[in-house]
């Protein structure tokens, strides 16, 4: 596409024959002017009736005319003034601007020729109508606010562009009936619809791919059949219709046809300046994307007229474009902007105050300024007197910010919604201002109604602003989900929210758009995410973090100078301590929200280190918050990192930081409460119970407090057979009952309660099962109520998964359900319950690893886990008959014990494990225990039995009494007896047997010491043999090598031999002793000519006599050919020089094959030339040959025949396969194209 289309018997662009020009006048000196009332004579005479000669009234049409010219007209009516005098004096009131002066003037004199002819007042008619056109793009849009009404005029005398449209219609149509086909008409009655157009509303949405059929569009299409009417009466030479017919296009969004147009006006007339047909070729191609060509097109109409006021604007708006389009921060935007303003806008305002594009140019830099006094009346003059639809939007847009910065919301939403109709409305519309109603929705609390309109807008454009408002609204509703007391599915709402987030966040990776990340959207994007990923929630941190130190003055970014011996260690610390010291520099809340993240993933260190960062950036001097959001800030992130400490072990460190904290607040609950939990694992039975106690004494009202104080309730509680009476039982239901309903760790806890009562119930008899059933369902219950007040709840969810397995007995289910809540939650009772499911199942292995895991997450001193190790070993030596097993579980238990001794239940699994390995021991066989075990096993029975006879006569025993004296008695009775004879027996089974194993033992050691050897043999012999092996591949590189050397050598000696220089740096073949004659001359049949001798050559053969084969293939001659092997054959590359010799003897050509046949077995360049050894010594090549062959013998050879090119085949080519001269000469001549 081109700014010019070819010009058809035209000028240069701009250089037109306005001027006179003579031979020394170039072209480059004519300067086009406006043709506009240019043809209005300075003065004019209006002859007298009966006055004779010089009976004439002169007046001057150059200078002031009458305000009034009610004495011209009555002068003009009175001497029977012509047509063309009306005509001419109006013309002149219109070019001095005074269009009302000239309209009366062409009414009253249509009243003076009223009495003639009715043709006769067709020019009239035409002129008053054009008149009357051009009233209309002076008048205003709208009826003006009172304020703004000329002093005298009512505003029911206010006269709109409508009103003189009207008019115009009415003169067109008094014209119209006079002579319908006056030329003049077409042109004006386009003009008229064209301005019509303007008024009418732009069409609303169609359906996809349906013809729009509005209003507006029907106008337009009127206005360019009557602009082809006018073109078609004028013989195609009328450049005002086309010109009519060019805008109208461009309404209609046909731009390429518009572009057209005013191509071929401009080709047709490169002088025309007002109205400039270059304005619509830049408009044209700034709508078509080519926007750098709209720029050259405008600048050329300010260079041909540098009054312009539309080509100001265009190019000051070009360059607000341009603004936009790179960040504030930019070195060349202040000078791109200051353009767009200081110079374009500026001086267009000067050459028309009420034009309105640049009224609302001028408006939007007020608004940015805040001077909202020039908003409101620059706007309201676009409004008032544009005639493009789009220009009204933006002063409706405009009135709408102004009054949206002034809280007027009324009348903010009233004038976004005509800013919105002006450009269609509905589906079309404009963004802006549909963006607009929707933030206005959301102040007004109308959240619903903005998302349903967000929704839309991003259906219709994919706004990056609405998408995130959208997605901002949607994330809103989430986290006000999880702040309120009841909690509902909010799972769609994140995916929209997070969904739009990415797709802005994909925006900007786009280059061409040139956006800049936006903090807010990463920070809603990380809290969406902070649940289910936190790894990504820590990533978009991290992504902020980054954009708040590229912020940072250079002043606040410090950098180390790299030296060449610096110590990486050294260096690394060095790094690390410039980037805490620039973190520092960073807002407190973003790194103590890093820091949180860090905590979840277990990195301890590095979310300590991000605590104590945030701190020293709370207490830098320079943060911008008030001394109240300082302390908040500082309590808050030295809490998170006492917690660090204490989930990294270092509970001295915590403790500090939570009595620094009680220092400076010491009402401060949680740290108190953290306090008493580390007290209470430190000292379980000492100071831990009364720190608790005095903790709950002093806030008893507090939930957490109460958390915690029902959970020491149940880690030191003596177990009751009756829930009623569990003292932990009781104070869940206070908690209920008198303070919160919905404590969802209350009711997590009576679920567990009732999970543990019903796991310890009878189930001997029908009666009892039932019981134990419903004792489930309440724990279910419990459960599912924590649920509904928290989805997220995997405590309560695990148990009511553990409440169904255990009375359905569905394990491998458990284990299933107990995995995914893993997924959730990282805690100790996670893995306790897959412990429990896999010990169902017999997988002790993986029951010992979950409980082992248990331990880990900071509960090494927990005795329930410890007790649960020691049933698994227990179990696990049962089944595998392992004392080593057995020896694991009396360990557990005996911990447990220590740890809480006033257990009772403890004490019992202690002695328990003790029975069960004396009864394993006995059963064994006496190869697989030994007296040492037995002894052991003794004296844990004498413990057990103990144990058991104290444990029933306790107040509260863990079974019955009964049961416990019955299992004392037999230990007592029966197995101490057993065990007496297993030790006697094993006495004399080891006295026995003794020398037996010492032999046996000794056998052993000596077998295992000679496999040993002999490993360590077979090792030094692989070692040895791999040593040789290199030894002899290094001996055949370098004898390979040398090898190459001496072919080398040898190679380069024969070339000497063979060629001569020939003083001009070249090489030429050296000639032969004894050789003449000239060289041969091959004639297009094959023979040789030499000395005017024939001989006919077929094949390298003679023609002489008949030969064998062996002869023929001996006998044959070899043509070398100097060029570089490899290289393909081309007959017409000069390069090519074939050489012959008939006198070489058949010694020469036999030494020259096997020079290259060994040549081609070594590993040299392919494109080195071939050359033959002539000269050379016969008996060392013998001998390095032999030696070649020697060494490649097991190697294929490869002929390498320098003449197949020409289809003549080597000697030995056929016992090597190579291919014969026919199937050569055949390739050749393919290759040839013949």
């Amino acid at each position: 596409m081109t700014l010019m289309t070819p010009m058809r018997g035209g000028l240069a662009n701009g250089h037109g024959a306005i001027t006179p020009m003579t031979p020394a006048t170039p072209y480059s000196d004519i300067v086009p002017s406006s043709l506009r009332f240019s043809d209005i004579p300075p003065t004019v005479d209006i002859p007298i009736l009966g006055g004779g000669e010089g009976g004439e009234v002169e007046v001057d049409l150059e200078g002031a005319l009458m305000d009034d010219p009610t004495e011209l007209i009555i002068l003009l009516e009175n001497e029977g003034a012509p047509k063309a005098l009306w005509m001419t004096i109006s013309a002149a009131y219109a070019k001095q601007r005074k269009t009302d002066n000239a309209i009366q003037l062409l009414t009253e004199g249509l009243g003076a020729l009223s009495r003639g002819e009715p043709k006769e007042k067709l020019p009239l008619l035409t002129c008053l109508c054009w008149l009357y056109l051009w009233k209309s793009r002076e008048a205003p849009r709208t009826v003006p606010d009172y304020t703004r009404l000329k002093e005298g005029t009512l505003v029911s005398e206010a006269r709109t562009k409508d009103f003189y449209l009207q008019a115009s219609t009415a003169t067109l149509n008094e014209a119209s009936r006079i002579n319908p086909a006056f030329p003049p008409l077409y042109l004006a009655r386009g003009v008229l619809y064209l301005l019509r157009s303007s008024l009418q509303p732009p069409s609303k949405s169609t359906g996809e791919g349906a013809p729009d059929q509005s209003e507006r569009v029907e106008t337009l299409r009127q206005a360019i059949k009557c602009f082809e009417d006018a073109l078609r009466v004028s013989g195609g030479k009328n450049m005002m219709a086309l010109l009519g017919k060019a805008r109208a296009n461009f309404s209609l969004g046909k731009y390429a046809e518009a572009l057209e147009g005013y191509q071929e006006v401009l080709s047709g007339r490169p002088d025309l300046i007002d109205p400039d047909p270059r304005i619509g070729v830049g408009c044209c191609f700034w709508m078509l994307g080519f926007k750098d060509d709209a720029k050259i097109a405008w600048e050329r109409a300010l260079e041909l007229n540098p009054d312009s006021k539309v080509a100001d604007i265009l190019l000051a708006l070009y360059y607000l474009n341009a603004s936009s389009s790179i960040p504030t921060t930019d070195p060349a935007f202040p000078q791109l902007y200051k353009k767009a303003i200081n110079e374009y806008t500026q001086r267009a305002f000067k050459l028309d105050k009420e034009y309105p594009l640049t009224c609302t140019t001028f408006a939007g830099y007020f608004f940015s300024h805040r001077n909202m006094n020039h908003v409101e009346n620059l706007a309201r003059k676009a409004i008032e007197h544009t005639d493009v639809n789009a220009i009204a939007s933006d002063g409706w847009y405009l009135l709408a910010r102004r009054s949206h910065y002034m809280g007027d919301v009324e009348r903010t939403s009233e004038y976004y919604r005509k800013a919105d109709e002006a450009r269609g409305g509905i589906e079309k519309g404009y963004l802006p201002a549909k963006f607009g109603i929707s933030q206005l929705q959301v102040l007004a609390g109308d959240l619903d109604g903005a998302k349903f309109r967000l929704e839309k807008i991003v259906q219709q454009s994919k706004s990056l602003e609405a998408m995130t408002l959208l997605a901002t609204l949607y994330a809103e509703d989430v986290f006000k989900n999880q702040t309120s007391g009841f909690r509902e599915d909010k799972s769609t709402e994140v995916k929209k929210a997070i969904a739009l987030f990415e797709a802005v966040r994909l925006a900007w990776k786009d280059p061409k758009k040139n956006l800049k990340p936006d903090s807010a959207v990463l920070l809603n994007l990380a809290r969406l995410y902070e649940t289910n990923h936190p790894e990504k929630s820590l990533q978009l941190l991290q992504q902020v973090e980054q954009m708040e130190i590229d912020m940072l003055p250079e002043s606040d970014r410090p950098t180390r100078v790299k030296t060449e011996d610096e110590d990486e260690r050294k260096a690394a610390e060095e790094e690390a301590a410039l980037a805490a010291t620039i973190r520092e520099n960073l807002p407190p809340q973003l790194l103590n929200n890093m820091g949180c993240f860090q905590y979840q993933a277990e990195k301890y260190d590095q979310a300590r280190e991000m605590f104590q960062i945030a701190l020293n950036a709370c207490v830098k001097p320079g943060l911008k918050v008030d001394k109240v959001d300082v302390d908040a800030l500082v309590t808050t992130i030295s809490f998170n990192l006492a917690r660090t400490y204490e989930a990294a072990g270092l509970l001295d460190e915590a403790k500090g930081v939570y009595e620094g904290l009680l220092g400076r607040h010491e009402d401060y609950t949680d740290a108190l409460t953290r306090l008493a939990y580390i007290a209470l694992r430190q000292n379980p039975n000492g100071e831990g119970p009364k720190a608790v106690s005095k903790l709950y004494q002093s806030d008893s009202t507090n939930l957490e407090v109460r958390a915690l104080y029902g959970w020491y309730l149940g880690k030191s509680k003596k177990r009751t057979a009756n829930i009623a009476e569990d003292p932990e039982q009781r104070h869940y239901k206070h908690t209920l009952q008198h303070h919160e309903k919905h404590d969802r760790y209350s009711l997590t806890g009576m679920g567990n309660l009732y999970l543990t009562t019903a796991r310890e119930m009878r189930r001997d008899s029908e009666p009892d099962k039932e019981k134990r059933r419903k004792t489930y369902e309440k724990a279910v219950e419990f459960f599912d109520k924590a649920v509904q007040l928290d989805p997220k709840n995997a405590y309560a969810a695990q148990g009511i998964a553990i409440a169904l397995i255990e009375d359905r007995r569905d394990f491998a289910g458990a284990v299933q359900i107990f995995m995914k809540v893993k997924e959730t939650i990282r805690d100790a009772s996670v893995y306790i319950n897959l412990g429990h499911a896999y010990a169902e199942l017999r997988q002790y292995s993986r029951a010992i690893e979950n409980y082992e895991a248990a331990l880990a997450k900071d509960r090494a001193n927990d005795p329930q886990i410890l007790a649960c190790l020691g049933r698994v070993w227990l179990l696990k030596g049962k089944q595998d008959k392992s004392i080593p097993s057995v020896k694991n579980a009396l360990e557990y238990s005996q911990r447990a014990l220590e740890i809480a001794p006033e257990q009772i239940h403890f004490k019992f699994n202690v002695a328990f494990v003790q029975f069960q390995i004396a009864l394993l021991i006995i059963g064994l066989s006496e190869g697989s225990r030994t007296l040492v075990d037995l002894e052991a096993a003794a004296v844990g029975l004498d413990e057990a039995i103990e144990s058991f006879t104290e444990i029933a006569h306790s107040k509260n025993p863990p079974y019955p009494k009964n049961d416990i004296e019955s299992r004392a008695n037999m230990g007592r009775n029966t197995t101490r007896r057993q065990i007496e004879r297993a030790v006697q027996t094993q006495r004399d089974y080891e006295e026995k047997n003794a020398a037996k194993l010492q032999e046996a033992r000794m056998l052993r050691e000596e077998d295992m010491r000679k496999k040993e050897e002999m490993r360590k043999k077979a090792e030094e012999a692989a070692r040895e043999q791999q040593r040789r092996i290199a030894e002899e591949r290094q001996k055949i590189l370098e004898r390979d090598r040398l090898l190459t050397e001496r072919r080398a050598e040898e190679e380069r000696k024969n070339e000497e031999a063979y060629f001569t220089s020939d003083g001009e740096g070249g090489k030429r073949k050296r000639p032969k002793r004894g050789a003449g004659g000239k060289r041969k001359k091959k004639t297009d049949d094959g023979d040789s000519e030499s000395d005017g001798r024939k001989s006919r050559v077929r094949s390298g053969t003679s023609a002489s006599a008949p030969q064998t084969e062996d002869e023929e293939r001996f006998q044959r001659t070899k043509r070398r050919k100097l060029e570089k092997r490899g290289a393909s054959s081309n007959k017409f590359k000069s390069s090519e020089i074939v050489h012959e010799s008939d006198d070489e003897d058949d010694e020469g050509g036999s030494a020259d094959e096997k020079t290259r046949d060994d040549s081609d077995h070594m590993q040299v360049d392919d494109d080195e030339p071939a050359t033959t050894a002539l000269g050379g010594s016969d008996e060392d090549d013998e001998t390095a040959q032999a030696n070649v062959r020697r060494t490649r013998k097991k190697i294929a050879r490869r002929v390498g025949s320098d003449s197949e090119d020409e289809g003549e085949a080597s000697p030995g080519a056929g016992a090597n396969g190579a291919t014969h001269g026919s199937e050569g000469e055949a390739a050749r001549m393919d290759s040839d194209g013949n």
